[in-house]
């Protein structure tokens, strides 16, 4: 199988053209591969194939072979591959999703893309569709007990469900112990990525993730947006956020009028390789 390894501030995929070949045993292949001792390494597998909606459709697999929704950096990769390896020679593209169809404007240099806004959509706030089994409007800063210390969470869905901590200080986060018990917790029927935020000042922010099948990541895209919408439900930053991760800075926008947030960040390639599966 042909590959090239590409990453997003960090947060790091196996991409596999099946625009015209196909893979067996998917959930398989990206353990396989996502394996950092045994594998390639990366926090999973994305395939990019054939769409009837939009110009392609990013098919994505976690580390832990079960499918995703949706990955804001896993996404920016998606658009930097189609027009880099020719598939595309456009600079505003749509590429279909499990969470919808996003549009992606690329921002080309010497020929080769360099950095991609993405339309993310619109955020969700109801917790029946985030899914988040809390009878209320919208879940702001609401109590929760996690390994017996009381956290309170703000749920956003981005396509795929968030809850948002916010911390002191995020190097203080025992994250290898938490995350799992946040990411199982019983009120998540689909399971829960978790953001821990500290917020620097109403334009900048420093962030955590624990991303549900992957663990800890260096970024998080559709976090990153998610973080920055439970951080204007709280009052605490303004519309246009930095967002500082392990892997780097994205920056997020949201617009109040359309409802819509805006992510932009790098996309940079690893390298090109084959493997037996």
């Amino acid at each position: 199988m042909k590959f090239t390894k590409m990453q997003g501030c960090g947060n790091d995929y196996v991409y596999v053209d099946c625009t015209k070949n196909l893979i067996d045993n998917i959930p398989e292949t990206a353990r396989k591969v996502s394996d950092r001792h045994f594998g390639i390494g990366s926090d999973g597998l994305i395939l990019i194939r054939p769409s009837k909606e939009a110009d392609f459709m990013m098919d994505m697999y976690n580390y832990d072979g079960s499918r995703s929704q949706m990955c804001g950096n896993g996404i920016r990769c998606v658009g930097k591959y189609v027009y880099d390896y020719g598939l595309t020679d456009k600079k505003h593209i749509k590429i279909e999703t499990l969470s919808g169809v996003k549009n992606l404007e690329l921002f080309v240099e010497e020929g080769k893309v360099q950095s991609v806004t993405v339309d993310m959509g619109k955020p969700i706030l109801t917790p029946s569709l985030i899914p988040v089994t809390l009878d209320m409007d919208m879940v702001i800063n609401e109590p929760i007990t996690v390994n017996g210390d009381i956290y309170k969470i703000t749920c956003v869905s981005m396509g795929n469900p968030h809850a948002v901590v916010f911390v002191e200080d995020t190097k203080d986060v025992s994250i290898e112990i938490i995350g799992p018990l946040f990411e199982n917790h019983e009120i998540f029927p689909d399971r829960v990525n978790v953001e821990f935020v500290h917020v620097i000042d109403r334009t900048h922010i420093d962030m955590r993730v624990w991303e549900r099948g992957s663990g800890e990541t260096l970024a998080c895209g559709t976090g990153a947006c998610a973080s920055v919408i439970a951080c204007i439900l709280n009052g605490l930053t303004d519309h246009e956020v930095k967002v500082t991760l392990l892997g780097g800075d994205l920056v997020v926008r949201y617009d109040e009028k359309a409802d819509l947030v805006y992510m932009t960040g790098p996309a940079v390639k690893v390298f090109d390789g084959e493997i037996e599966i």
